[in-house]
């Protein structure tokens, strides 16, 4: 068919959807005039061809959005402004004029100033020709004056606007403008503190860089970022209470959804809003994720419903109870939940995946703000495909009988603007839709409240700022979603005459850091790098702090980096599971966590003023202190025993070392228990970490962990015992038992069928073969003729008789001497260690405990060394940039 055809028919079908009435399949006008007062609104809006890609054959496909990689460049895109909401108004193109007449840019995420006169927006320049990907130019935010007729970048120094992709920009009540970066200001600061290059570091699948928020002034100065999800967070926009909601991408290990959050403007409060436990709410129970969050006039928000890739351009718009719920069948603590926390925005059947939707799909909208509950919203009716007698294509609405027939061919999307009114269900064309386009990305350009103005974070403590910390607050780990898990009970729990240290099964926090992933081009990272679970990817640890008896703990965390917590036994091993969302603090805040959650548990948790109160009530009473405690360490009502140690002694700084001390215990009632620790300074092989942190902790300090640099020298360290005359009287070297040759030089089976020597691995030449021994399944060896061999045993048959092996008619396979050929098969050796954790490793580290074959073999610190290394994933590097390449 050709292109006027084309859009004849789309345009008979667009009239025949504005005079219909009671339609199924979408939203339709009903006859309501024309109100003067939403006309009289400017609006602007995009429009771009249909996004293609030609495949193999030449022939166009329509391009798979990928909510993942979200700064895809199509090419086409005009910004348009029209003074009034009506098809007859003027088309006036304001974005063309930043580049030659006829060059193909692309536009995205546009917004609206709360007067109504000024247009943000992200757009990226035209492709130069013969420049790889990374040269391209990069996506840029910019402003259109409405009042003035004037365009600007935001940032006009090319060096500082080409630093990275900026998109998703919104105004901030106080002027300042959020966007979403590419950038990530604040982490490579971090970078360089950490003697390593700056670069924009990839998002966890290590496919693209990672989004995180920033904030600056209109003029593109003071650029901050204030997120540190090593994921994106994007599409943020701002609540009226002043806070910014955004998409993140909640991408830890086995995480895999995005997910709505709120921050303050400065960074701080950061937490999660909505979704977690919502993603299998699509059509059909599709899993879908929660983007473009924009609160509405009844206080809801407003959000697309839309799988993780598409065709369709466009999705289901839900609306969100979010002041009452956390999720869409959990209500926020005390709240009772009677329907769902998440309901569809129209009446209409509009499906969230890519099949067929009756009611066709939303690709925008903008809420009018005028008391009318109306939006302005890009949507495209449901069309099928149908052949003529000359076998041209042609488009036909679709009905559910349509839908039914095999073989039906959704058509090509057809999205126009509309006027939606979802009290009366009905709405009025404004842009009429045109075959092969998209109009979209549209807002009303009419004055609007402003929401709260939250001022930026003042720290009381200045000394956290200069050391740029922030502090974290947990009133109990025993806390599980407002469950006591302390053995006891909380209070019997803290009582030092009810329950020593060693009957507290929580003892210790350990806060683990991000390490941000370099694409291919700086380092070339290979799968061996990461593990035998290379979703962990690579971890540093910030360092060690005590939980107090009644399960609290306040700590310092150094401010603008990535962390998760993890809690340990007395060992320094982690209980529990591993914690699978990031958390941040910026320098001066105070962040406080009620307790602990389960991983399958959907109760209200991260979101503090939804869970439910803190099982830890704290101090009963004001000037005393807690029961059986030194009476040096009075409480005020309500204190955890963790704010308590900080009122009167200081906030505890994280260590990189492992430090128990009983200051709880009144010595006048018993003895205090023993003092211990687990430092790094006991260690004979090379440290994680440098040697100023063993005693000073600081921001700066981390614990990184090679394997071939700080785990092999541990086996290949001698351990020689000697009696009084100098005599050698056993060799507890690992590498002396566990290894292919004895002392002698002579052939042997390594002990355990474990061997832990530093040469290359025979499996896989990239790893030391101690690595490859511990961490993966192996074959037991046996000497044949003085060699060591795979040790061969043969296949036994159900009843217990040896199979023999056949050929293909199955006869016998006779040897030289006649006799049947017995079928052999290798004996496998599980791996000694388990990365999921050191407490599943257990096989290997109760051989050290007491009355352990090999008690006393190796010291406490180089057994919190491996149990570490083993926590965060056992990793064969945790640094980039220590990986040969």
């Amino acid at each position: 068919m050709n292109i006027a055809n084309r859009l004849l028919v789309a345009s008979a079908f667009l009239v025949s959807l504005i005079n219909c009435t009671g339609s199924d399949s979408g939203l339709v006008n009903s006859g309501q005039d024309p109100d003067p007062v939403v006309v009289d609104f400017p609006i602007a809006y995009v429009k771009r061809p249909i996004p293609v890609e030609a495949d193999n054959n030449g022939n166009e496909t329509p391009v798979i959005s990928v909510l993942r990689e979200p700064i895809a460049f199509n090419p086409g895109a005009v910004l348009y402004l029209r003074d009034r909401a009506t098809p007859s108004a003027n088309e006036v193109d304001v974005s063309s004029q930043a580049f030659d007449e006829g060059a193909l840019y692309d536009i995205r995420d546009v917004s609206v100033s709360y007067d109504g006169n000024k247009l943000l927006f992200a757009m990226r320049a035209p492709e130069i020709e013969d420049l790889d990907e990374d040269e391209q130019p990069k996506w840029n935010i910019w402003e259109y004056d409405r009042s003035e007729q004037q365009l600007r970048r935001i940032m006009a120094s090319d060096i500082t606007a080409e630093a990275g992709d900026d998109v998703s920009p919104s105004y901030l009540p106080n002027g300042k403008i959020v966007f979403a970066s590419t950038r990530q200001r604040q982490a490579k600061a971090i970078l360089l503190d950490e003697g390593k290059p700056q670069f924009s570091a990839l998002e966890e699948d290590r496919r693209v860089e990672s989004l995180a928020l920033h904030v600056m002034n209109d003029d593109g100065s003071e650029i901050t970022q204030i997120t540190f999800n090593q994921s994106h967070d994007m599409y943020p926009s701002v609540l009226d209470n002043g806070k910014i909601v955004f998409s993140r991408w909640d991408n830890v290990a086995q995480n895999n959804g995005i997910n709505l959050y709120q921050v303050n403007p400065d960074g701080t409060g950061l937490e999660i809003l909505y979704g977690h436990h919502s993603h299998e709410s699509g059509t059909d129970g599709a899993t879908v994720e929660f983007i473009k969050p924009r609160q509405i006039e009844d206080g809801k928000i407003l959000t697309h419903l839309k799988t993780a890739r598409s065709s369709r351009l466009g999705g289901e718009l839900v609306s969100i109870d979010w002041q009452n719920y956390i999720d869409i069948n959990q209500g926020v603590a005390g709240y009772e939940a009677t329907e769902p926390g998440q309901v569809s925005a129209t009446p209409y059947s509009i499906r969230s995946d890519d099949e067929a939707s009756l009611g066709g799909r939303f690709a925008d909208i903008f809420p009018l703000f005028d008391g009318s509950s109306r939006m302005l919203v890009s949507w495209s009716p449901c069309r099928l495909d149908e052949l003529d007698s000359n076998d041209n294509t042609f488009s036909v609405e679709c009905t559910e009988e349509k839908l039914q027939q095999d073989g039906a061919i959704e058509s090509e999307p057809l999205y126009g603007i509309w006027i939606y009114d979802p009290t009366e269900q009905t709405q009025l064309p404004v842009v009429i839709a045109t075959e092969g386009f998209v109009a979209h990305e549209v807002v009303a350009m009419a004055p609007r409240n402003l929401p709260a103005v939250i001022a930026d974070n003042s720290p009381v403590n200045v000394d956290l700022l200069s050391e740029n910390v922030g502090v974290v607050h947990i009133r109990s780990v025993y806390d599980f979603d407002g469950q006591d898990m302390s053995p006891a009970g909380i209070t019997a729990t803290a009582d030092p005459m009810q329950t020593s240290a060693a009957q507290r099964p929580a003892r210790f926090l350990r806060i683990v850091k991000a390490v941000a992933m370099p694409d291919d081009d700086l380092v070339d990272l290979d799968g061996y790098v990461f593990g035998p679970n290379g979703r962990n990817l690579m971890r540093d640890i910030l360092g060690y702090v005590m939980v107090e008896p009644d399960g609290s703990a306040m700590f310092k965390v150094p401010a603008d980096v990535a962390f998760n917590i993890s809690v340990l036994d007395e060992n320094g091993r982690r209980i529990g599971a591993r914690h699978q969302n990031w958390m941040s603090v910026k320098a001066g805040e105070n962040k406080q966590c009620n307790g602990c959650h389960t991983a399958d548990s959907t109760l209200p948790h991260g979101r503090l003023a939804a869970e439910a109160p803190s099982i830890n009530t704290g101090a009963p009473v004001t000037g005393s202190p807690f029961p059986n405690t030194s009476p040096e360490l009075f409480a005020d009502q309500g204190e955890t025993m963790a704010e308590v140690y900080a009122r009167l002694n200081g906030v505890r700084s994280l260590s990189v070392n492992i430090n128990f001390e009983d200051v709880w215990t009144d010595p006048g009632l018993r003895t205090p228990d023993l003092a211990f620790n687990y430092t790094y300074a006991d260690l004979s092989t090379p440290l994680p970490t440098s040697l100023g942190c063993l005693d000073n902790w600081n921001g700066l300090c981390r614990i990184t962990i090679n394997y071939p640099e700080v785990i092999q020298p541990v086996w290949n360290l001698t351990r020689e015992v000697f009696d009084d005359m100098g005599n050698l009287i056993q060799d507890n070297t690992c590498t002396t038992c566990h290894g292919r040759t004895d002392a002698m030089g002579q052939v042997q089976i390594p002990v355990a069928q474990l061997e832990l020597a530093g040469n290359p691995s025979i499996d896989d030449p990239d790893v030391v073969t101690s690595y490859r021994e511990l961490l993966f399944n192996d074959n037991a060896l046996e000497i044949i003729n003085g060699a060591l061999i795979d040790e061969l045993v043969p296949v036994l048959d159900n009843n217990g008789n040896p199979v023999y092996e056949t050929d293909a008619d199955g006869n016998l396979i006779l040897d030289a001497d006649g006799n049947p050929i017995p079928v052999m098969r290798t004996v496998g050796v599980t791996p000694a260690l388990n990365v999921n954790s050191a407490i599943q490793s257990n096989r290997f580290f109760s051989l050290f405990d007491n009355g352990g074959s090999h008690q006393g073999w190796l010291t406490p610190a180089e057994l919190k060394l491996i149990s570490e290394w083993l926590d965060i994933g056992g990793q064969y590097y945790n640094n980039p940039f220590d990986v040969p390449q």
